[in-house]
């Protein structure tokens, strides 16, 4: 990583914004991220609002990483994509489905709080009849569920023809006893929690514990620190969004192209949830060009947030500067 610049540089251009999303994804209506400009370009930093200074620092240092230095050379230029399907119910899912311009994969999320095994499956259902028996779903599951009712999910779900299970169980104990136990099925399981929410990262390898990880690049500390994970496990990568914004986006798809092999769609185009973002960065026909985004200055002032949530984030990133710097 560059060497961490001074506090000033980042708050001189910081913008804050609040993306209105068109469906509901992860308990929020609306998307907040920081935004500021280094020599390479725009970067984002977006923990979740209720991730504290120390795992948000990891995200600063992937921002900064990628404002300050090139970004790895890429090897494809575009990425495919997957659709993402929030908890919804049933008879939303093409609409949801709609907004992904000629994605052929989509994730859908399961396990939700107050939710039950049948509105999944009937989710899954409507997803699979609307991509048609060509079309791959995935499910993912946040680490919702315990041991036993991972293998009655998955077991209900396999008719569906999943192409993996993302993150049944949360921990990675629990992911290894899954998949001993639906190996019978043939579904891989996949790590994403257990990877970008753990202090060794490369314990869910180590452990047999997942087929394939789900890596996000602000999370992970950036790019670099990111291919240094996939490496090391040595397991099929797939690239997934922390619901960025265009900029942050961008970020993603410059680590997939960056990956020597990538034989599955990408979670990169939850763009397609927000009705507003900060610059045009499309979907279209189910992939992603690989470039960097440049966000729209009108677009910055009409999505800006409140002053007290500007100055909730410009405090956030000031905390976490300063665990870096430390």
């Amino acid at each position: 990583m560059h060497p961490l610049p001074e506090l000033s540089d980042l708050l001189d251009t910081a913008r804050v914004v609040a993306l209105p999303m068109a469906t509901r994804f992860r308990g929020v209506d609306v998307r907040e991220a920081l935004l500021f400009e280094g020599p390479q370009g725009w970067a984002e930093f977006s923990p979740f609002v209720e991730y504290g200074d120390a795992e948000a620092s990891a995200w600063l240092a992937a921002a900064i990483d990628d404002a300050w230095m090139p970004r790895p050379p890429a090897v494809r230029r575009s990425v495919g994509v997957n659709a993402t399907v929030p908890a919804v119910p049933a008879s939303a899912v093409a609409g949801v489905l709609a907004r992904f311009d000629g994605c052929r994969t989509a994730k859908v999320k399961v396990a939700e709080t107050g939710q039950t095994l049948g509105d999944d499956v009937a989710r899954v259902r409507a997803v699979r009849a609307a991509l048609g028996p060509e079309g791959r779903v995935r499910v993912d599951a946040n680490g919702g569920w315990n041991v036993d009712e991972a293998e009655r999910a998955i077991h209900a779900l396999a008719e569906f023809d999943l192409e993996y299970v993302e993150q049944p169980c949360a921990t990675v104990e629990e992911l290894a006893d899954v998949r001993r136990r639906v190996k019978y099925a043939g579904i891989p399981i996949a790590a994403d929690e257990s990877v970008r929410k753990a202090s060794d990262p490369l314990a869910v390898a180590r452990a047999g514990a997942a087929d394939l990880l789900v890596v996000k690049a602000q999370p992970l500390g950036g790019v670099r620190r990111a291919l240094e994970i996939v490496a090391e496990a040595g397991l099929p990568a797939v690239v997934s969004s922390a619901l960025d914004t265009a900029v942050g986006i961008s970020m993603g798809v410059a680590l997939a192209a960056a990956l020597p092999t990538l034989d599955y769609d990408c979670g990169l185009g939850t763009g397609s949830l927000f009705t507003a973002d900060v610059a045009d960065y499309a979907v279209v026909d189910g992939v992603l060009p690989v470039h960097r985004v440049t966000p729209d200055a009108a677009r910055l002032d009409e999505l800006a947030a409140s002053a007290d949530r500007r100055t909730w984030w410009l405090e956030r990133l000031e905390r976490c500067w300063n665990i870096l710097d430390a």
